[in-house]
């Protein structure tokens, strides 16, 4: 079994599409479509990363990419987390008061760890919409964990304090400057210089209505 078919049979055996794995390594699903089938390489560093999320390890004594053998991490339970509103979304990742089951309107699972606080929000408009991928549909759900790191690149919910509007939008340093950038051409990119608040990063995403 050559290291395509391994990646292929761990990312079913884990319930993953290939959107799915795409999002959560930052690539597109048509490459990884064609790494399943041997139709292309890709990184030592992106294949890396596709391995370790999906539980699979390299035998000591490999050498290549012939002796890949797959050993499977244990999946993580799912959790729920609340559909919150984007009007106490700066709120409630400040809470100390963990809501439970029936204490909010609708529950979503995932097996992302948000943490305690962690939360759902509901994609409004389409600055978050483009022809690639990842792209954010409006309507779609993405889960927030409050007081993440801040990596170029990912996806953030975040306050601008001027208008006290809450927004969603990929986090990027350039040139030592740091900006909010929507995925969708038609809207501006946001500069920011300590006026915003980062409520938390973005770390799973639904689509609704399939």
């Amino acid at each position: 079994m050559d290291i395509g078919q391994i990646i292929r049979a761990a990312r079913k055996a884990k319930k993953l599409s290939l959107e799915e794995l795409a999002h959560q390594v930052d690539s597109d699903s048509g490459n990884l479509s064609r790494l399943e089938r041997g139709l292309q390489s890709t990184t030592p560093d992106k294949l890396k990363q596709i391995m370790s999320i999906l539980g699979i390890k390299l035998s000591p004594q490999d050498a290549g990419m012939s002796n890949v053998q797959m050993a499977l991490q244990p999946s993580r339970e799912p959790k729920e987390y609340p559909l919150i509103s984007w009007v106490i979304a700066g709120e409630w990742a400040e809470s100390c008061d963990n809501l439970h089951p029936g204490d909010a309107d609708q529950w979503i699972a995932s097996t992302e760890n948000a943490g305690n606080n962690g939360f759902w929000l509901e994609v409004k408009g389409d600055s978050m919409t483009c022809n690639g991928n990842p792209s954010f549909p409006e309507g779609s759900r993405i889960l927030v964990q409050p007081e993440a790191d801040l990596i170029s690149g990912k996806y953030y919910v975040a306050k601008l304090l001027d208008s006290g509007e809450s927004t969603f939008k990929q986090y990027i340093e350039d040139a030592g400057l740091k900006y909010l950038r929507p995925l969708n051409p038609s809207y501006r990119t946001i500069q920011i210089n300590g006026n915003c608040q980062f409520i938390g990063r973005v770390i799973d995403t639904k689509m609704t209505g399939l």
